[in-house]
Order: structure tokens, then C-alpha cells, then sequence
């Protein structure tokens, strides 16, 4: 266990769920706001005004591990707060104090430049067409600022003289300089990233992202002046920011596309999910991009996510002129090695992350009840059937099957035979028979059952299932909804379409 690492108690305020309660600055006081929970107030953290920019007050905070002592180079990170927030707020809602004190780097966190606030503050925007963020005048009394471009922000000159305050006071590497930013701050973060280059060897965007038709020019190509760099897109699965899921999920695809095309990532991903955390690693010719669909959570940052950017993808970057060294960080990018993804009426898998071809797309089947209702019916459950022939891959098992090929059976690795019938939901598993979710189908010549069930009473495997997708895996891991989007999309040969960019441009939405 590293020494410097140590997780500290704080005092629960369970009635106070507040957006951003003012108490919990300099104490101990934790809070659980919408599934974002904050950390007890770092002692280490510590407080600065000057005005950086003329006319402009400047207030930010520092956190400077114990173990820094100027003796060598070391990274900066800074972290960007947002909406209705401050410096000290992103610091506690936020692991990156955390990980700051374990591999001894320097994190930032600015707050905003809007009029004096004793606790809330925004960022300025660009303008975007037809957004709703373009100007919102007040929030509970809090002035936000109206949309600028890029070059008459004033947010932006105040996080790049932040920057070099940082460079003055201490010894930071250059080289490897990261900006993260949640919502608002997420949006600031994507401007830098997309505006600027030579500032930043990565950067993390926390529930935010959007479409990109105002990145496009007239010849449908992508316009980019920040060039590549590491990137990290995190997105909580209920983030709300649009009229449906549906139509946020296809802002995400745009946001990722934008990071895949300037990153030069052109082959399919490792995917691995860990907990909530539904991740894809994406090696790219210039830079990596990773995508993490976080389940079940709503908008904000999981006080996890600054291990996970720091541990997967910025322990291994760094900033070479014009290049991006990318190495393996501490923790592998790699795949789930026992992961197998399925989808109704697409005869492919994901499976061991390669694509490989179905004899028999798989098949949704309802269960049943409709005994005594006058004809009516009653669904007691839904499932996906895929063919008996490749779960007894996912078995490390041999398949055989009668000649008439309505019953088939999997010879298991310890020799016990599991055998299906068509139209029969008993399984025959040695000598005895068990009921399964529902009956065996006969499609296309072969029998497909439900692979929830083989998979876990069988197999004894994790099952989730989401947005028309069951992913099987060794471990625990629940199923986001876009993550299921992004298997549905490498399944169908749709992650990287040509004729995407002219889509996007033709339909000219750009929130």
C-alpha cells in the first residue's frame, strides 16, 4: 500500500444535499449530491487571489503533494470546475488530490472569472448555434457570462496565465501538462483542446461533449486547430443534456468521431468493463482516445474518475513538439479476455474484442403468461436466444447435433453433456433436466436458447443487459447505454463511415 495514499472519513451532512453547500469549505464535512460525492477538505489545499489579467480578479487553488521538494520536473494538472462552482469545490468533488499525493504531481484548480460570487461561478463559451448556453443571464441570482469567441474569452486568458504562475512557482514539466474539466468545465476543457496546441499532452472531458456540424467546412472536412493528444471522454450514462437519451448518445458518437479522426485512430477498440465504468481503448497513429460511459450515473464526475485518467492514459504521455509519446500508463489498455457481446438481428459477436460471424442472428423472445386471461397476455421476461453451435465456443466445449438438427447438445471441458430440444425449455445437463428462461428456437437450420441463462446457471458468467445488447463477461460489469450504441456500431461496420462528416454537415445540428 503506497504511503502517501490514505483515504480520509469525513463527517456525513445526509440532509443536506445541496448543489454546493457552502460548509464544507475548510471542513471535513462530506455530502452526496445526485450520486457526486465529495471528499473531506484537503489540508494541503491552499487559496490564491491575484490579478493575472488586468482588471481581472484571478482567484485559484493549488494542491502541492508532501513529497514535492523542486528537485525534479513534475506534471500539472489542471482541473476545471463547473457550472455554479468554484476552484476549491472541483478540488473535493474530485480524486485528483488523491492521486496528486500518491505519484507526487502539482494539481490546479481555477475558478471562474464571472462577477464575484461567494461560491458560484461559471466559465465563458463559445457561441454555438441555437444552443441554450449561448446566454442565460442569471441562475438563482448568479450571473453567468454570455458566450464569446474564443479569442475575446477572458476565462481562457486567466487559465493560460494560471498555467504560467504555475511554471514560475514551481518546477513543472511542460512536456506533460493535462487539463480536465467537468460540465461547464468540460466545456472550457474542449475548447483549449480544440483551439490551442502545444499546451496540453492530454486532456479528460467530464459530461460534456456535443455535435461537431460547426467543426465541419464546406468540403465535409473536420476542422481542428488544437491538433492531437491524449484525450479521455467520460459520460454518465443519465447525463440529461438533450431532449432523450437517444439523441444525447448520438451527440457522444459525434464528440468521439471528432477525437478518433484528429488522433488518427482507424482500428477497432479494446473494450473492458469494470463496475460501472464502461471503457474503450483506442490506440490512435498520433494519440490514444479513451471512451468511458459511466452506468447509471447522472450528470457530474465520480469521485474514481481522476484514477482512472491518470492510471489508464496521462502516467504514459508526454508532449514531444508537434508529437504525442504514448506508452502504456500503469494500468494496461487492453480488452476484457472473456467478454462476449450480442444484439437482436445482427448475426455478429463481439467476442474476446474482435468481431466474429454468427451462423444465425440472435433472436428476442418474450416469456409468457397467458393461461386463465381470456387471451391475454402477460410478459414475464425477454431474452436474447443465440446459437447452441457458438456457445459451446464460449464454453471451450465440442457441439453436436442430431441429424435433423432440432436437438443439439455441448460436450463440456469436464465431459458433462448439456443438451437442448426444440421448442422444449428444459435443458438436459447430465442426468437431469433443468427449466430455462424460455424454449429452445429453431431458426435457419440450428437451435438458439437464451444466453442469459446459459451463461450464468452454465456458465456461472456476468450478465448485463442494455439498450438491445447482453454482454457476458468473468467479472462485474454493468452494461451502459452507450456503451451497448458503440458495439451496436462496431457489429454493423458503422464506427468509422465515410460519409459521416457530410451527414453531420447536411443535418446541421449543432447542440
Amino acid at each position: 500500500m503506497n504511503e502517501y495514499l490514505k483515504l480520509r472519513a469525513g463527517t456525513p451532512d445526509d440532509d443536506n444535499r445541496n448543489y454546493l453547500p457552502p460548509e464544507l469549505y475548510h471542513t471535513d464535512i462530506v455530502v452526496n449530491e445526485g450520486g457526486n460525492n465529495s471528499q473531506p477538505y484537503p489540508e494541503r489545499l491552499q487559496e490564491f487571489n491575484e490579478e493575472l489579467i488586468p482588471g481581472i480578479p484571478g482567484n485559484w487553488f493549488e494542491y502541492v503533494p508532501s513529497t514535492y521538494d523542486g528537485s525534479k520536473k513534475v506534471p500539472l494538472v489542471v482541473s476545471l470546475h463547473g457550472g455554479m462552482m468554484n476552484g476549491w469545490a472541483q478540488c473535493i468533488y474530485t480524486s485528483w488530490s488523491y492521486v496528486a499525493e500518491r505519484e507526487g504531481f502539482i494539481v490546479v484548480y481555477p475558478t471562474g472569472t464571472t462577477p464575484k460570487h461567494p461560491v458560484n461561478h461559471f466559465w465563458t463559451m463559445e457561441p454555438v448555434p441555437g444552443s441554450p448556453f449561448n446566454e442565460l443571464g442569471d441562475i438563482d441570482g448568479v450571473p453567468t457570462p454570455k458566450a464569446l469567441p474564443i479569442d475575446e474569452n477572458p476565462d481562457i486568458k486567466f487559465i493560460f496565465a494560471v498555467i504560467e504562475k504555475m511554471k514560475e512557482k514551481y518546477n513543472i514539466d511542460a512536456d506533460r501538462i493535462f487539463m480536465q474539466g467537468m460540465s461547464n468545465g468540460c466545456g472550457m476543457t474542449m475548447q483549449i483542446a480544440r483551439s490551442f496546441d502545444h499546451v496540453l499532452a492530454g486532456a479528460a472531458f467530464s459530461a460534456g461533449g456535443g455535435r461537431i456540424a460547426r467543426y465541419i467546412d464546406e468540403n465535409n472536412q473536420l476542422q481542428d486547430k488544437g491538433g492531437p493528444k491524449s484525450v479521455w471522454i467520460s459520460h454518465p450514462e443519465l447525463n440529461g443534456m438533450g431532449p432523450s437519451i437517444e439523441y444525447e448518445a448520438e451527440g457522444v458518437r459525434q464528440d468521439r468521431y471528432y477525437w478518433l479522426l484528429v488522433n488518427g485512430c482507424t482500428e477497432l477498440p479494446k473494450i473492458t468493463i469494470d463496475g460501472e465504468h464502461n471503457m474503450a481503448f483506442f490506440t490512435g497513429e498520433k494519440a490514444a482516445v479513451v471512451f468511458d460511459d459511466i452506468k447509471n450515473r447522472d450528470h457530474g464526475q465520480t469521485l474514481d474518475e481522476a484514477f482512472l485518467y491518470w492510471d489508464y492514459l496521462f502516467a504514459g504521455t508526454r508532449r514531444a513538439g508537434d508529437v504525442i509519446e504514448q506508452k502504456e500508463a500503469i494500468l494496461p489498455r487492453s480488452g476484457d479476455e472473456f467478454a462476449a457481446a450480442f444484439a437482436e438481428g445482427i448475426s455478429r459477436v463481439w467476442w474476446k474484442n474482435e468481431v466474429h460471424e454468427l451462423t444465425t442472428a440472435p433472436v428476442k423472445w418474450q416469456k409468457w403468461k397467458y393461461h386463465g386471461l381470456q387471451g391475454g397476455v402477460k410478459v414475464r421476461g425477454e431474452y436474447l436466444c443465440v446459437p447452441v453451435r457458438f456457445l459451446a465456443e464460449m464454453a471451450g466445449g465440442e457441439f453436436r447435433e442430431d441429424a435433423d438438427t432440432l436437438a443439439s447438445e455441448i460436450v463440456l471441458p469436464d465431459g458433462k453433456v448439456v443438451r437442448f430440444a426444440r421448442g422444449s425449455i428444459l435443458c438436459e445437463i447430465g442426468d437431469t433436466m433443468r427449466s430455462m428462461y424460455c424454449e429452445a428456437l429453431h431458426r435457419n437450420g440450428e437451435l438458439l436458447v437464451p444466453v442469459e441463462w446459459f451463461a450464468k446457471y452454465i456458465l456461472k458468467l456476468q450478465v448485463s443487459v442494455c439498450n438491445g445488447v447482453v454482454y457476458v463477461t468473468d467479472h462485474m460489469a454493468d452494461l451502459s447505454y452507450c456503451m451497448a450504441d458503440l458495439l451496436k456500431d462496431i457489429l454493423t461496420d458503422r464506427l468509422y463511415r465515410e460519409d459521416y462528416l457530410a451527414k453531420i454537415k447536411a443535418e446541421n445540428i449543432h447542440w
